[in-house]
């Protein structure tokens, strides 16, 4: 199987997918939000849910290595776009920082997977 790591953070983000779905509080919660947000952070967990599955889905199961590359460079952009748009929502500079960890390092090891992936593919 070609892209064995870019293939295992799939595996994990899947996992994440998975817990969005069933557990969407989880969000809220982690972001300490108010009441008046709550309802929107589930939709906006749920809605990761399905994306981080769809993308994973075409990861896992993708049979071209381009198509692995697409699916895990979307990963990644969508990961950069959490983390600027989550940690804009708060004043409070610790959960800014916690949110900037969590996505750029997710982002960072789905990078480096399809960095060595990508370098022993051409070999």
């Amino acid at each position: 199987m070609s892209f064995p790591l870019s293939r295992l953070m799939s595996t994990a983000t899947a996992g994440y997918a998975g817990y969005c779905l069933a557990r969407p509080a989880h969000l809220p919660e982690a972001l300490h939000a108010g009441r008046q947000d709550r309802d929107g952070l589930e939709l906006l967990a749920r809605t990761y849910g399905v994306r981080d599955a769809a993308i994973s889905a075409a990861a896992l199961f993708g049979r071209s290595p381009r198509t692995v590359r697409t699916a895990m460079l979307l990963r990644i952009a969508m990961d950069l776009g959490d983390g600027a748009l989550l940690a804009a929502r708060t004043d409070d500079a610790d959960l800014r920082r916690k949110v900037r960890t969590v996505t750029l390092g997710w982002a960072g090891l789905n990078a480096l997977a399809l960095a060595i992936d990508s370098a022993r593919d051409e070999h």
